[in-house]
């Protein structure tokens, strides 16, 4: 009788414990972690270190591991996928072969924005194949007026992609697309291909742009092109990184175009809840470090 007493009791004051966190039943995370990385281009001298190290993944050997890391990787891809794409030094008409490609969902990279200024370098048929190819190896593409969407703990992630590198008219249209776009998805992240190359601070057009953007629905915006690290900022409490640099590139003659940053963003959401910032370095031609 005393022992079913005793038992009783100690099974009453256990429930008055509370379990450690990570013991805390029926607990659902609604966390999604948004990984952001600079230029990527695996054509020129990046292909020729690829080829001669023969490895497919060469690029990616140092940096993978953290990318992985993240539920959703972000990239912009510099280049053309095309089959015919034969090694090449020098020149400013980019392409990778297939095999090389892999390297992108071999990193966890799953969506590419293709709005930049290389992407047309193999024309209309070498920018079909490039989605082409992106698709048969599982990485999503903007960048062609297209909104992909991509669903993680019940928050829809909207992706854009846009090019100002030729011209800067388009903007207007841009707006619309983004205004569409943002009544679909929780959570609207645009890649924009614009500023002045060589340089650690936005353009005006930049600047008014984003403020543009902003008013029009995107709650993140992520630069490309300039090949250094830009400023950022934000607009209404939506974060704007210019330019993140190069991330896997062959341009050598400069300790800026070396460098790069990743960018990390946390969910909880809607919500921006953390963001962190890595710094990479690229010690020898296309393949960047953590620094």
């Amino acid at each position: 009788m005393i022992g079913k007493l005793i038992s009783s009791v100690l099974a009453f004051l256990l429930t008055l414990v509370p379990l450690p966190v990570n013991q805390t039943p029926n607990l659902q995370s609604n966390e999604v972690v948004i990984l952001f990385t600079g230029d990527i281009m695996l054509g020129r001298s990046v292909m020729g270190a690829t080829l001669d190290n023969n490895d497919p993944f060469y690029p990616f050997r140092h940096v993978a591991d953290m990318i992985k890391t993240a539920d959703i990787a972000f990239a912009n891809l510099e280049n053309p996928i095309v089959s015919n794409c034969a090694r090449h030094v020098g020149g400013f008409k980019f392409c990778t072969t297939p095999e090389i490609a892999k390297g992108l969902p071999f990193a966890g990279i799953d969506i590419v924005t293709l709005a930049n200024n290389h992407s047309g370098n193999y024309g209309t048929e070498g920018f079909e194949e490039t989605k082409k190819q992106l698709n048969e190896i599982g990485v999503k593409s903007v960048g062609y007026d297209n909104l992909e969407i991509i669903e993680k703990n019940g928050t829809k992630f909207g992706f854009l992609g846009f090019n100002y590198t030729f011209t800067k008219e388009n903007l207007k249209k841009d707006l619309e697309v983004i205004k569409d776009a943002d009544s679909k998805v929780d959570v609207l992240i645009v890649g924009n291909h614009w500023g002045d190359e060589y340089k650690t601070t936005a353009n005006n057009f930049q600047r008014d742009a984003a403020k543009q953007m902003v008013e029009n629905g995107v709650d993140v915006i992520i630069g490309h092109h300039p090949h250094w690290v830009e400023d950022k900022e934000e607009i209404n409490g939506v974060p704007i990184y210019y330019s993140l640099g190069n991330f896997v590139f062959d341009q050598m003659w400069s300790e800026e175009t070396k460098k790069g940053l990743v960018v990390k963003m946390t969910f909880d959401g809607k919500e921006i809840i953390k963001k962190e910032e890595f710094k990479t370095y690229t010690p020898v031609i296309g393949q960047p470090i953590l620094q």
